[in-house]
């Protein structure tokens, strides 16, 4: 390992420290916005038997599916369509995503001075941030297509500012990726990034300065393909999607159609960032259920610091979803009884844990989107002067419904991935069926625990 390598490893575990001190025992977890978005309710039975027996069931009838040409059409087939007069608008997309970012920032400042703007129920940033980008457009991405490439204001940024162009230590990877991801999830847990516009904006603030910064060094080209958590996050969930770019066009396939793509996921790296997608919408479900908050108080009542809680919490279930899958890669090799290796497995079918990503994030943020779009909409018309009484949308029972329809839809487009790939990467069919076993088991146990998060009540996280 080179000198560099080590001190940018050494640098990475000094910024997670950093946060760790700084997030310290904030007030709430997003709780004025939570609150209002409220809590969907669904037999807790139904969902868990209908979700391991759907995935189970959809497995089954997959396996039926052994004509490779019919496999392969249905993911060839596409229509592309020529699009090189968007290619003008780009540059005008990307310059107004500088502008609101740079509303964002402000906004969020103005909430230290202005105490109308204080209020996140009245504050575009906050509503900005979280309900229209990471509840609303990230929904977008995973179900029409991956925009973000012409509209992130970081990446104009740096292309606008030169750069030194420095070689990225080939040993580091994606790592510094799946780091990052993990402690962005892990602070807007534990801090009141949703209620706190300052907060927010600080944020946002030392995320623009350290991306900067790094595409500065490396290029902005290194930077966004193999460092930036986001632009990763939105490349992946933007694989699911039917619509895509590449040198041919904009081409519209069937969903998931990318997943199966060999070179989707290549090395240990790309397939932990891939687990750890799956896992940090996990996470953030989690805290908010009655199960972690009755176990977090018997954990500290034990004498188990409250600062550590969360973080433990955090690297303890990324440790334990990335174990479950390399578990089953490893069976799966055994099932299938192929010389691929367990980590070649893994890679192979890394893209099908995606389409479970994208569902249960769907599922976590629907409803919440949904409840606070009018006060998205009624705050944008007048950022400065916002309404002093905002309209949120009450959601109806039957609305869980559509909570465990995104989780199943995303699992079964997860076993067809799944299929898939099999036949593409075995030649024998029943090679093919066996070496699907292990990962179903994982896929109905991500299956279960997905479908009791969104049946459990929302409840305030405790020590935080």
């Amino acid at each position: 390992m080179s000198d560099e390598t080590r001190r940018i490893r050494a640098g990475l575990l000094v910024g997670l420290a950093g946060a760790l001190a700084l997030a310290g025992r904030a007030s709430a977890h997003g709780g004025a916005l939570r609150a209002a978005a409220g809590t969907l309710s669904v037999p807790t039975w139904l969902f868990l038997l209908t979700g391991g027996g759907a995935v189970g069931a959809s497995f089954l009838l997959a396996s039926f599916v052994t004509d490779r040409a019919f496999v392969r059409a249905v993911h060839d087939w596409r229509r592309v369509a020529d699009v090189g007069a968007l290619d003008a608008l780009t540059s005008a997309t990307r310059a107004l995503s500088v502008v609101a970012l740079a509303g964002v920032i402000a906004i969020g400042l103005a909430g230290r001075v202005i105490p109308t703007l204080a209020n996140p129920l009245q504050n575009a940033a906050v509503l900005v941030v979280w309900v229209g980008w990471w509840a609303g457009y990230v929904a977008t991405v995973y179900l029409v297509g991956n925009s973000w490439p012409a509209l992130n204001p970081w990446r104009a940024l740096a292309d606008w500012l030169p750069s030194l162009e420095r070689p990225y230590p080939d040993d580091l990877g994606a790592w510094p990726s799946v780091v990052g991801l993990l402690a962005l999830v892990w602070l807007e847990v534990v801090s009141p990034l949703a209620d706190q516009p300052y907060l927010l904006a600080l944020v946002v603030l030392g995320y623009t300065a350290v991306t900067l910064a790094g595409a500065f060094v490396f290029g902005s080209e290194t930077w966004f393909d193999r460092v930036d958590p986001i632009a990763r996050v939105f490349r992946y969930y933007g694989a699911v999607a039917p619509i895509h770019r590449d040198e041919d066009g904009l081409q519209l396939r069937l969903p998931g159609s990318a997943l199966t793509d060999p070179d989707l996921v290549d090395g240990r790296d790309e397939v932990a960032f891939v687990v750890a997608l799956l896992w940090v919408t996990t996470y953030d479900g989690f805290v908010g259920t009655p199960v972690w908050r009755d176990l977090a108080r018997a954990v500290v009542g034990a004498g188990v610091p409250a600062e550590l809680l969360y973080p433990a919490a955090m690297l303890l279930g990324f440790g334990v979803f990335l174990g479950a899958y390399r578990l089953a890669a490893r069976y799966a090799r055994d099932t299938a009884e192929t010389y691929l290796t367990s980590a070649a497995l893994a890679r192979r079918f890394a893209g099908s844990l995606l389409p479970i990503a994208a569902g249960y994030h769907l599922a976590h943020f629907l409803g919440y989107f949904v409840s606070l779009s009018p006060v998205l909409v009624g705050v944008l018309t007048n950022p400065l002067s916002p309404p002093a009484n905002p309209v949120v949308i009450v959601l109806p029972g039957w609305f869980g419904g559509v909570s465990v329809a995104a989780v199943l839809l995303g699992h079964l487009l997860a076993v067809w991935v799944a299929h898939a790939s099999a036949y593409d990467a075995f030649p024998g069919r029943l090679q093919a069926v066996r070496s699907q076993y292990p990962l179903v088991v994982v896929m109905v146990l991500y299956t279960m625990s997905s479908l009791w998060i969104v049946s459990a009540p929302n409840v305030v996280p405790p020590y935080v």
